[in-house]
């Protein structure tokens, strides 16, 4: 059996990405379960985050997010049985790579693949998910009434934002980098007469003649929004080209309301003194959005079910419709898993 592997580098970027033969144990441990992987996520690895807690090793399995069906359990599961369908995110010091014929998991980072939902579908948009669902409930408390600007609302996680505070009655504004994104959130945006609450602006950032702080200061009557959430923040003027459609960290404390929630995917953000002064000002908080806190640590384990639980079953029904991903062979894995490494493609999906 054939599994996807990274060799680290010096950088992410330089990051190898190679086929490695891996075997399973004879035996199962008593709360694992072995899984039939049908469909595979690929995210960017942070190869930093796994150096800060100390997972060190010369081969890193590659691909976490998994969907399949259970063929064997261990001896004390008590959640699952063989030939449930399953879906759910590999801990981060997993010794299995997702691109796996079978794999063996432990049955507390798994949950039941409701049946409408695809393989492709589970397995693309899990991740992101989990990373909605901890901003905007976890970070930020949304409640029905709030305002909330999704920056860059076009992304995976950018939509699946949209779509969890649309459920939840909140009134939403977001950002396109593209002409085409815009096309394609302002399909989001209510019809006339229509009382549900979607996307009331989208903000072209790529056109100068829109600007951010006036029309989120437009649609608030001045108050601010009380929920923002980035996908990367421009530290400095002097930052680079692919940078530039990203808003200043200034910029997004000046839209905040009084006692608003920023919540950001920056790990590197520095706040400057006027900065923080004007967060003291409007008793407003920042909040860091780690993508992989829940795998992290067995401490809320429980919470991180239900989240993953609720998350399938929102795409079951249709309230969370990610973008469809088109799901590559397994024999592309490796050039794909590059391609989402290098930032060349945001997310890819493989179907084995």
């Amino acid at each position: 059996m054939k599994g996807l592997y990274c060799r680290a580098a010096v950088s992410e970027a330089e990051a190898k990405f190679i086929i490695q033969e891996t075997t399973l144990p004879a035996v199962l441990d008593s709360h694992q379960v072995r899984v039939q992987v049908k469909a595979c996520g690929l995210s960017p690895l942070d190869l930093k985050l796994l150096d800060d807690l100390g997972i060190q090793r010369d081969l890193i399995p590659v691909g976490r997010e998994v969907a399949g069906v259970i063929q064997q359990v261990g001896s004390k599961v008590s959640f699952f049985q063989p030939d449930d369908e399953v879906v759910g995110i590999l801990p981060l010091d997993s010794p299995s790579s997702g691109l796996c014929d079978t794999i063996d998991v432990d049955e507390h980072h798994l949950v039941h693949k409701p049946e409408k939902l695809s393989w492709v579908c589970a397995a693309g948009a899990l991740r992101d998910g989990v990373c909605a669902y901890t901003a905007l409930h976890t970070h930020a408390r949304m409640a029905a009434g709030h305002t909330l600007l999704v920056l860059d609302g076009a992304s995976s996680f950018g939509l699946m934002c949209i779509q969890l505070a649309c459920y939840h009655g909140v009134k939403v504004l977001t950002t396109s980098h593209t002409p085409q994104q815009t096309s394609f959130l302002e399909q989001l945006r209510p019809s006339v007469g229509v009382q549900d609450p979607l996307v009331v602006r989208v903000i072209p950032v790529y056109d100068s003649s829109s600007d951010l702080l006036s029309v989120v200061s437009e649609e608030t009557g001045g108050l601010g929004v009380d929920i923002v959430i980035d996908s990367g923040v421009c530290l400095h003027e002097e930052e680079p080209e692919e940078m530039k459609l990203l808003p200043h960290k200034h910029d997004i404390i000046s839209v905040l309301g009084v006692g608003g929630h920023w919540v950001t995917s920056h790990q590197d953000l520095q706040l400057d003194p006027p900065d923080s002064r004007l967060l003291y000002l409007k008793s407003a908080s920042v909040s860091f959005l780690n993508a992989d806190i829940w795998t992290a640590s067995s401490a809320q384990q429980g919470r991180y079910l239900h989240i993953l639980k609720d998350i399938v079953e929102k795409m079951s029904a249709g309230v969370l419709r990610p973008q469809p991903e088109e799901a590559v062979p397994l024999y592309e894995g490796t050039v794909a898993m590059e391609m989402v490494q290098r930032r060349q493609k945001r997310k890819a999906v493989v179907q084995l």
